[in-house]
């Protein structure tokens, strides 16, 4: 979408779907880097703009690819029309710069859908309970696409990227990399959580929720992609896929009380504070205090380390700090938990690579590790190799 070619190419799919007699709902996000550039024209006027402004601003960026794809569609003699997130029956909740879909009531894109119109959907937007603009934050778009599915009951829902589909690492910094045909939600929910960015983890637990069958696919090349569906067929590729986070911080709590309820305390007010937290790590209690570790978004790192900063200081806490510089790696796959050599494989190959492990915390179909952030492209490549080979 970021220029004139890459929207008629567009088009040329759209309308190529259309043609085969399939009634085609499109959302799309914004061009290009019209997201940051709005984003900086924001802080040039006021670099403490409120939230509700920023949703304003931000929702132009689609309303101006609906326009000019619904302009590219009609140029190759096809009927388009382009509706904003509330035409479309978006409905969210009052949280801007991050608000959760409350409803889709899809009247009005299956009225146009009757006229035998291609519909296409500005993503990533919606209106509130004051009759606000509501952005979805980070993949909104791809929510937006998902919920709209769901509420359509539409027979398939395809995420166009600028790779085929989903890799068992990024393809663009590992060239070993493989592309999958097929994964499950809660495999891709997983890599998607774990830093994997072909697809948003949110649009993922919306698929999974709603049973809606998903396809990521290329707009550049014209290749089969990746399926995401509720079950796979029995492969003998037990990982599906190796992803890095770079965007997480650790947060250590050293020398805190070894007494009963110091997680929920300390816990607790991470919660008030809306932070999600990741891996956690507690030491065995000695000389009457233990040590806490855990990660969360490298965004929320300093508003973790205030919400505990009184609460520390009453205890007697010897030290509390938050370290950006590391970065998570995963191992996805279902059926790990029953293969022993998984995760004694995947740090294995740390270990040759010379790369200490701070942290470690695994699920049924996850091992993740934290390592210095330095490390992390060489890590990601230690591991699939591993386990993939060169």
């Amino acid at each position: 979408m970021a220029d004139a070619a890459k929207l008629m190419r567009v088009a040329k799919i759209i309308t190529d779907t259309y043609k085969e007699g399939n009634d085609v709902v499109v959302v799309v996000s914004a061009q290009g880097d019209t997201t940051d550039d709005l984003i900086a024209k924001a802080k040039e006027v006021n670099q403490r703009a409120s939230k509700r402004e920023m949703d304003m601003l931000m929702a132009a960026g689609e309303q101006i690819s609906i326009s000019l794809l619904a302009m590219a569609i009609d140029s190759l003699g096809y009927p388009a029309i382009s509706l904003l997130g509330w035409q479309a029956g978006f409905e969210t909740n009052t949280k801007y710069g991050a608000a959760r879909i409350k409803r889709v009531n899809p009247e009005r894109i299956r009225a146009e859908l009757d006229k035998n119109r291609i519909v296409i959907v500005a993503g990533f937007q919606g209106l509130n309970r004051y009759d606000d603009m509501t952005t979805l934050g980070r993949g909104g778009s791809d929510t937006s696409a998902v919920a709209i599915a769901a509420a359509m009951r539409a027979d398939l829902c395809q995420i166009y990227t600028d790779v085929e589909g989903v890799y068992t690492a990024d393809p663009r910094k590992i060239p070993g990399a493989k592309k999958l045909d097929e994964i499950t939600y809660n495999e891709m929910l997983e890599l998607a959580t774990s830093g994997a960015q072909v697809l948003n983890n949110r649009s993922v637990e919306m698929a999974k929720k709603y049973n809606v069958e998903l396809e990521v696919l290329s707009s550049i090349t014209v290749a089969t992609g990746t399926k995401v569906k509720e079950v796979t067929k029995m492969e003998k590729m037990l990982i599906k896929g190796v992803a890095k986070d770079d965007g997480v911080a650790r947060v250590a709590l050293i020398g805190v009380p070894d007494e009963p309820g110091i997680a929920f305390k300390v816990f607790s007010r991470v919660a008030k504070a809306h932070i999600c937290v990741d891996n956690i790590l507690q030491s065995v209690g000695r000389d009457g205090t233990k040590d806490i570790a855990f990660t969360v978004p490298a965004g929320d790192a300093d508003a973790a380390v205030e919400s505990l900063r009184d609460y520390c200081e009453a205890v007697g806490t010897k030290e509390l700090r938050a370290d950006q510089d590391v970065a998570k790696i995963s191992i996805v796959g279902a059926g790990m938990e029953t293969h022993e050599n998984v995760a004694a494989g995947m740090f294995e190959a740390l270990a040759d690579a010379g790369i200490n492990i701070q942290m470690i915390s695994s699920s049924e179909i996850r091992v993740s590790v934290l390592v210095d952030k330095k490390d992390a492209d060489r890590a990601v490549a230690a591991v699939h190799r591993h386990f993939f080979g060169e």
